[in-house]
């Protein structure tokens, strides 16, 4: 996502690319989902080369997928994609929590801590839209307080449209209150278990995860 404190204005490409990150974000746009050149440009009033070109970009970053004689179209998230997302994303966050973990203080407690009472706050009113964002919210602050600007910008800026993809597709597979449970065990963990082991545990958080969902997918996944 954009940085907010970036000043520069948007060029036609990168507002293009925006609009489709953001419509992936909030399901407007989801898995599978043909996206037509001419429809994004007379939406967003604009010619076609920046669809274009903003289309090219979303598809090295996997967020797109072009079918010959069929058209673009967002990605699919299969289980094996699943698999794969969580397996990166576990090691990158594992690496999050440990530098965390290396320079935690009590403001830094107290961050995560907050960061939970949204998600909980969400689950208390059962609202799905809610519990997303403070779940993302609390991954994020995860990436932001390691304090390793390439570990956040890759997770922000590569994996994370990933991740909101399979967060929209497939959590609603698990009760909002045992979503909550677990991200609430998941802190304790990165709060308590020992440096030299919290990668790992970590890692083995995220395997969990993985394979609670592919458990409760439909066999055509």
């Amino acid at each position: 996502m954009r940085d907010k404190n970036e000043l520069r204005p948007l060029t036609a490409t990168e507002r293009v690319e925006e609009h489709i990150r953001q419509a992936i974000y909030r399901g407007a746009l989801k898995s599978r989902q043909r996206i037509i050149e001419e429809d994004v440009a007379k939406q967003l009033k604009c010619s076609r080369g920046p669809v274009r070109e903003a289309f090219l970009r979303l598809e090295r970053d996997g967020l797109l997928v072009t079918v010959a004689r069929r058209g673009t179209f967002i990605r699919d998230i299969s289980a094996s994609s699943i698999e794969v997302i969580f397996s990166m994303r576990s090691k990158l966050e594992a690496l999050c929590v440990r530098y965390l973990r290396q320079r935690m203080t009590a403001e830094i407690e107290r961050s995560l801590r907050d960061a939970l009472k949204k998600m909980k706050t969400a689950a208390a009113e059962n609202d799905d839209e809610a519990f997303l964002d403070a779940d993302m919210h609390f991954h994020q602050t995860i990436w932001k307080l390691s304090n390793r600007a390439t570990l956040e910008n890759t997770l922000g800026k590569i994996m994370n449209p990933f991740i909101f993809m399979v967060a929209r597709a497939y959590s609603s597979q698990m009760p909002i209150g045992m979503r909550y449970r677990k991200h609430a065990k998941y802190l304790e963990t990165i709060l308590t278990e020992p440096i030299s082991k919290v990668e790992e545990s970590v890692e083995q958080y995220f395997q969990g995860l993985a394979s609670d969902l592919l458990s409760k997918l439909p066999p055509q996944f």
